[in-house]
């Protein structure tokens, strides 16, 4: 149990929490919901976080102290902030720096909560008008479930980070529920995950778990860049022009009311506002449409350094050309679940690959999100699980896009469909062949029974390894090879000429070879072909033809 952490314990967190931003940026970034997309939530959340490690890392060990650490945490953050995201981020570890620049000795787990209080209260201050169902709503319920994780005679960090994941988890998926932006988009705030995964840094390294080192793929000169138009809202731009700058050099009789009056004034320019920083520095980003009054306002205060104004309506106008001029005749949308069958859908020209199927059916809102990133004028979508053909179906009733769901009950169904794909066919015939790819094919899947009963004339325990076809099982036993080989003669597949056999997550490339020898072995005229599919919760799908 660790109680109280020193000044290097807290160095290393948020090197920790660096790291683990690095290795789900992409997955961050794949939530993001904004007009113009000139920069990533992921990218900007990990360039504001290395720019932190980079300056807390370069005190020297015998001069680390908490005042040090803090100031080196404070403007390492604000001067690589990157993203609206990422500069609430900044004002988290801010808010964080002001509360441990003030400890002596460790800093106890009370006053960690503390810190997170202050990041969450400084975070909401920079926003000009907060709005809940973001990393704001995040860090606030995390601050909040910290006080009560703090409290108690054996309190410790490991039992309170815990807590904080998993209420910051909870939060996160609620996210969708407050801003209609992300429930349209199929979503939960990027902002938020990426918080998420700072958070879970700091607690592996208080566990003393091991994060995967990846590079941060953001160079010193980028983190300076500024500010991206990460914004939550889709509506028509109303103020065309991101303006983003430093104050620095401040009038030497200025004070923090005249950072308010700035950031009044901003405020009455345009929207998208954030002015942060203190007496040494101030950062601003706004949305407006006179970008030279802004500029003006600033000088009042003090000089400007690095000014970046871009043109939203020009950046809007060259993606839709971009899109106009890139866009397919047909495009697909694929469901399943598993790193070896997302890259055959990708192999076989599926544009956008939604992550579900068994046990973790997508919402209606993940599909019709999943059809409206398709740039093309008509979408197929393969829904390839029974439970997910009716939402597939809803989907396409709430899009603007011409679309056909095809009724793929299973993903190696879904998979015949894509490979008589013809991205030079009609919608019609692309539909009438596809159907006629996996009419006749023979499809089952070995899994394990997660309860005690009794099903289709079978006495079943729980952790038999089971076969079934289309919800029907047909047969059970110990052994998985045993299973299939069942299986495969219960369902006439020996017959057929093909067997296709997609290895699932935990099932190794040597025992999937192994099984296949074998059934070459029991069926001699019957060609067996394995594939790593990767996905949860079935030993193998199978498909014949």
């Amino acid at each position: 149990m660790i109680k109280n952490i020193d000044v290097k314990m807290l160095r290393d967190m948020f090197v920790g929490a660096c790291q683990n931003l690095a290795v789900y940026e992409e997955e961050i970034n794949a939530h993001n919901v904004f007009p113009v997309p000139d920069g990533d939530t992921g990218t900007n959340m990990c360039a504001t976080a290395a720019s932190a490690a980079r300056e807390i890392q370069a005190i020297k060990e015998d001069e680390l102290s908490w005042e040090k650490f803090a100031s080196a945490l404070s403007i390492g953050s604000l001067r690589g902030a990157r993203g609206n995201s990422g500069v609430i981020l900044s004002q988290i570890f801010k808010g964080i720096a002001d509360v441990a620049g003030g400890t002596e000795g460790l800093m106890t787990v009370k006053q960690f909560s503390k810190a997170l209080q202050t990041g969450a209260k400084v975070a909401y201050s920079a926003v000009n008008k907060p709005k809940e169902g973001t990393i704001l709503t995040v860090i606030r319920v995390v601050a909040e479930a910290s006080e009560n994780g703090a409290s108690g005679r054996n309190a410790c960090f490991e039992t309170m980070m815990q807590k904080l994941i998993e209420k910051g988890n909870a939060i996160l998926a609620e996210t969708p529920n407050m801003l209609p932006v992300l429930k349209k988009a199929g979503v939960v705030d990027a902002g938020g995950m990426g918080l998420m995964r700072v958070l879970e840094g700091f607690s592996f390294v208080i566990e003393g778990k091991e994060i995967p080192k990846v590079a941060v793929k953001v160079s010193a000169e980028e983190n300076d860049a500024g500010f991206a138009a990460d914004v939550h809202d889709l509506d028509d731009i109303e103020f065309a022009y991101c303006t983003e700058f430093f104050v620095k050099n401040i009038r030497p009789r200025a004070t923090e009311s005249d950072i308010d009056k700035l950031r009044d004034k901003l405020s009455r320019l345009g929207n998208s506002l954030i002015c942060i920083g203190d007496l040494s520095l101030v950062k601003v980003h706004v949305h407006t449409n006179n970008p030279g009054r802004a500029l003006q306002y600033a000088l009042e205060l003090g000089e400007l350094d690095r000014v970046k104004i871009e043109n939203m309506l020009e950046q809007n106008r060259k993606i839709k050309e971009e899109m106009e001029k890139n866009k397919k005749p047909i495009g697909m949308v694929s469901v399943c679940a598993g790193e070896g069958l997302r890259k055959m859908f990708k192999e076989l020209l599926v544009d956008v690959i939604v992550e579900g199927g068994q046990t973790m059916n997508p919402s209606v809102n993940e599909i019709v999100s999943a059809i409206n990133r398709v740039n093309a004028d008509s979408v197929i979508v393969l829904p390839n699980n029974s439970n997910i053909i009716l939402a597939a179906e809803k989907a396409m009733e709430l899009t603007a896009r011409k679309c056909v769901v095809l009724p793929t009950k299973n993903v190696a169904a879904g998979i015949a469909a894509a490979i008589a794909f013809d991205p030079n066919g009609s919608l019609d015939e692309n539909a009438e062949n596809m159907k006629n790819a996996f009419s006749d094919l023979k499809c089952a899947q070995v899994t394990t029974a997660v309860r005690t009963t009794k099903m289709d004339g079978l006495s079943l325990n729980k952790g038999d390894v089971i076969g079934l076809s289309d919800k029907k099982i047909l047969t059970k036993g110990s052994d998985v090879g045993e299973v299939v080989n069942s299986l495969v003669k219960k369902m006439g597949m020996d017959e057929m000429d093909v067997l296709n056999l997609y290895s699932g997550e935990g099932v190794s490339e040597e025992e999937a070879n192994e099984l296949a020898a074998k059934l070459s072995d029991n069926y001699p005229d019957l060609e067996v072909i394995t594939y790593k599919g990767d996905q949860p919760h079935s030993f193998y799908i199978l498909s014949a033809e």
